[in-house]
């Protein structure tokens, strides 16, 4: 039979998304799996949004939608970008896309060579060295440690920048660990970056309106306007607004990125849906009380994970800034076997046996570029949450 391309050998499957495969796997055989593997808010799209929707497509408004987005969503993402950070953002710059996985794919699509490297902070969203080893770059890592509450560095940033580095990613609130930058971290990542001239940073704000404890949160091109022409800011609807199926993601940068952005869009699959670009602008000027309620209620699930998983031998678990992760390190758990008999010498034989064992599916902390940690998602309702702990402290106990 005729062959495949050689880049399929580079497009892998992420781990998050096998193990959510797995997990609904064993619950269409009748397992009560409870799912704290995938990033998706349980929360009901806003009423307000779903009617703009059908409003719009009453209207018509189900033909093919400009490329770069419809001039209503852009105007709401402009009125976005000034009330949220003091940004004014231009029409042509700004692009629509399905979701911000494929804003970022476009980035990288219009600005990567084969060896081109792209600097990844770690722990990282797995989708990032995924994404770039499907485009022929070459994914470069530069530690978060936990003694630093995971965040970046600035000293360590400086370090790892070479030549060939083309892309800085910045992901803060942080999948998966939750980490947030302060004011005054981004200001020393900004310094560094004024440096190097050569490098584009993305600045993927996805989690920008679920941080807690008063953290206050700003974005990297609000901090430092003198790079405003080299900085891709990504957001969305997905997760402040629980818009995941809606697949309306956007982007603020400089007018010939974003056009080369736009050109890689139009190769792949051209417009958004004109009515899900519809609802995604009523999201974001609507009324905005639903999603301080909503961040409530996700600081209180953090709380009952982070105490929950503190409490059990083994296991210590920080208490992030924002998003809706936990990323608990396992590594007084390892070198065990479980009641089922199964060795636990690292992260992912855990998570293995948590889900055969005791029906709890996680993600593991080695494939977000660090071990011996699992990533936990809480965006799931307290009685899962509760029934999750309890599952993991009956598997933690049952180790020998």
């Amino acid at each position: 039979m005729p062959g495949f391309a050689s880049r399929l050998e580079r497009a892998k499957i992420g781990a998050t998304v096998a193990m959510t495969v797995r997990a609904r796997a064993l619950r269409a055989a009748g397992a009560d799996v409870v799912m704290l593997t995938i990033g998706e808010p349980d929360f009901a799209t806003p009423r307000h949004a779903i009617d703009a929707a059908y409003a719009a497509a009453l209207r018509g408004e189900t033909k093919y939608p400009p490329q770069d987005g419809v001039p209503a969503l852009k105007q709401a993402v402009q009125r976005k970008f000034a009330r949220d950070h003091g940004l004014d953002v231009a029409m042509e710059e700004i692009i629509v896309g399905h979701g911000g996985k494929q804003v970022i794919f476009d980035a990288l699509l219009a600005t990567v060579e084969q060896g081109d490297e792209v600097l990844i902070p770690a722990p990282y969203w797995s989708a990032y060295p995924l994404m770039t080893h499907t485009v022929g770059g070459t994914p470069t890592f530069v530690t978060c440690p936990q003694n630093n509450r995971f965040r970046l560095r600035a000293e360590d940033l400086d370090a790892a920048i070479t030549p060939r580095t083309r892309w800085l990613f910045l992901n803060f609130p942080n999948n998966p660990t939750g980490a947030a930058c302060s004011r005054d971290e981004l200001a020393g990542i900004a310094r560094v970056m004024l440096r190097h001239p050569q490098v584009w940073i993305l600045s993927d704000d996805m989690y920008e309106h679920l941080v807690y404890d008063g953290f206050a949160y700003t974005t990297l091109a609000a901090v430092e306007p003198r790079l405003r022409d080299r900085v891709l800011t990504v957001s969305g609807v997905s997760k402040t607004y629980a818009m995941t199926g809606w697949r309306v993601g956007f982007a603020a940068g400089p007018r010939d990125l974003i056009g080369a952005m736009v050109n890689m869009q139009g190769q792949a699959t051209a417009g958004v849906s004109p009515v899900a670009q519809a609802a995604a602008a009523a999201a974001l000027d609507g009324a905005q009380d639903l999603v301080a309620e909503r961040a409530a209620l996700y600081r209180a699930r953090r709380d009952l994970m982070v105490d929950r998983l503190n409490a059990i031998p083994g296991i210590a678990c920080h208490r992030p800034e924002g998003a809706f992760y936990v990323f608990p390190d396992i590594a007084g758990c390892l070198g065990r076997t479980s009641a089922g008999g199964r060795r636990i010498d690292t992260d992912a034989d855990f998570a293995e046996a948590l889900l055969e064992e005791q029906h709890v599916a996680t993600v593991h902390g080695g494939s977000f570029g660090m071990s011996p940690y699992l990533r936990l998602s809480y965006a799931t309702d307290t009685a899962a949450l509760e029934r999750g702990c309890a599952r993991i402290a009956d598997f933690v106990a049952g180790l020998r």
